[in-house]
């Protein structure tokens, strides 16, 4: 009975000569509820990728030279972008109706501005009374035909945007004023520029 309780002596030598790691001898006591690292398990944290992330600027400061043509090139992009889409202003969908009534048909303003020289040169004091009678009829001429015209085209937007935008909350005179103004500016100088071309149906 008593050999049951006693243990061989070869047990003895095998427990007293078994292997001790070098991570067990210099791993210090750790509480039960002690959780291993990623490193410790063997496993490393995934890096983050690097598409996306914001590559650091140039620190080198800019000359003047440099910097002047930066300003240039950033007003000349600024100055296409506002020739191509316009301003906050030109980007309600009634104004680019309105740009469009204006753009698609010959408007009276675009002779405007070389009558009115014309009228300028004619009714100088040097000329003779033939002239000034002629360059004060021609901007009469000029005034009635700019008044119908503006008339006319305002006719048409009012018409235009009460069928396609009947909830609009733009102001009529405003759109009229845009249109007008926009009428006695020459062709290659509007912006935005025109999306349609003369005679288009609208």
């Amino acid at each position: 009975m008593p050999s049951l309780f006693r243990r061989k002596s070869t047990d003895l030598v095998k427990e007293s000569t078994a292997q001790v790691t070098p991570e067990e001898e210099s791993a210090p006591a750790r509480p039960r509820s002690y959780t291993p690292s990623k490193k410790e398990l063997g496993r490393e944290t995934p890096k983050r990728p690097s598409v996306g992330r914001r590559v650091a600027g140039d620190t080198k400061p800019l000359t003047k030279q440099e910097a002047r043509e930066r300003r240039r090139q950033t007003r000349a992009e600024a100055a296409a972008e506002f020739r191509r889409e316009g301003g906050p202003r030109d980007r309600a969908p009634e104004r680019g109706l309105a740009r469009d009534v204006v753009d698609s048909r010959r408007t009276v303003g675009t002779w405007f501005f070389g009558g009115a020289l014309v009228v300028l040169i004619g009714s100088a004091n040097t000329m003779p009374p033939v002239v000034r009678f002629a360059s004060n009829l021609l901007w009469g001429l000029l005034a009635i035909a700019l008044v119908i015209d503006s008339v006319l085209i305002s006719r048409k937007i009012k018409k235009l945007v009460r069928q396609r935008f009947p909830k609009t909350d733009q102001r009529m005179g405003s759109l009229y004023l845009y249109a007008i103004m926009r009428s006695i500016t020459f062709r290659r100088m509007r912006a935005p520029v025109p999306r349609v071309n003369r005679g288009d149906s609208i």
